[in-house]
């Protein structure tokens, strides 16, 4: 049986968070949805909130976060979203709700968990949790480190770190990658794929029992779906039934890993096992891709992902 809604709630506070440069149509979108919280919500103090430099939206969804009745939005693909959640957790509030308003290439999370129209569901105040994931890196001593390795430790994370949809590593990030070297456009994008997709090569993992593995490709699904048009699996609760599901690319011929990309697209991957809990250890460096950000890991790192139950006020 599905927990009931929340009673309904009427927020003191709404931040609207964006980024005024942002390529796509986030600063139109963030001034529309402003302006019509004003008249339906008359009285309530709704803030538009621009970022100003990368990683700013962490700061501000921290700071928005402290007011009470809190409703923090992110007008923003996942990438943006991954920012307002973390600072939400980072501020220690327990009562401040995260929503999102689509507004970039990758909005998996909104396509998945949005029930209606975003300005609607504010006005109706109904919220419900979903869980997070939580990935933690451990990575070794890095006193005799490089230069080169210290560039590499800058571009990752050691600290526990929230994601709302999935991480993922392997195949995922190095595309992801590829395509924010190149340009944009659907055929450039498409020739990024191919080529990288071409020359990609698989990672090994330790896994907890001692287990060395190699794979092409595995992803932590918060949610079901990804990439716009993948089913990762059947789980009908997702994202608020305590457990998260991993879906795993054993390494294989590339016409292999084309054939099971086509069934995702298509049928969908069916069921997959479910996890409160995973760790490995990373046998060399490799990226990792998390809600759509690419970040890195050193080799000897060990990993551990996390469900966080219910861990964040959404709206319903």
């Amino acid at each position: 049986m599905k927990a009931p809604l929340e009673l309904p709630r009427k927020f003191d506070v709404i931040t609207i968070i964006f980024n005024p440069n942002s390529t796509g149509d986030a600063p139109k979108l963030a001034g529309e949805l402003h302006d019509e919280l004003m008249i339906k919500l008359p009285g309530t103090d709704v803030r538009l909130t621009p970022t100003q430099h990368a990683g700013h939206a962490v700061d501000l969804a921290r700071e928005a976060a402290s007011s009470r009745n809190a409703l923090i939005v992110s007008v923003s693909g996942d990438g943006g979203y991954n920012e307002v959640v973390n600072g939400v957790m980072a501020s220690g509030s327990d009562d401040a709700v995260c929503a999102v308003l689509a507004a970039g290439n990758a909005n998996d999370h909104s396509r998945v968990t949005g029930r209606q129209p975003l300005a609607a569901a504010i006005v109706e105040g109904r919220v419900r949790r979903i869980d997070l994931l939580r990935i933690s890196i451990d990575e070794p001593d890095t006193s005799q480190d490089t230069n080169q390795d210290m560039e590499r430790e800058a571009k990752s994370d050691t600290g526990p770190v929230h994601a709302h949809s999935y991480i993922g590593f392997g195949l995922t990030p190095i595309m992801a990658i590829d395509l924010e070297k190149g340009s944009k456009g659907a055929i450039k994008e498409m020739f990024s794929v191919v080529r990288t997709f071409s020359k990609f090569k698989p990672f090994e993992i330790r896994q907890n029992d001692g287990q060395r593995r190699k794979f092409d490709s595995l992803v932590f699904a918060n949610i079901s779906q990804m990439a716009k048009y993948a089913t990762l699996s059947e789980a009908d609760d997702h994202p608020a039934d305590g457990k998260f599901e991993v879906i795993t690319f054993p390494h294989m011929a590339k016409w292999k890993i084309l054939l099971t990309a086509l069934r995702a697209s298509t049928k969908g991957l069916g069921d997959q096992p479910s996890y409160e809990q995973y760790r490995f250890s990373a046998l060399k460096p490799m990226p990792y891709q998390i809600d759509g950000e690419v970040k890195e890991v050193r080799a000897g790192a060990d990993i551990t992902i996390d469900c966080i139950h219910k861990a964040l006020p959404i709206l319903g």
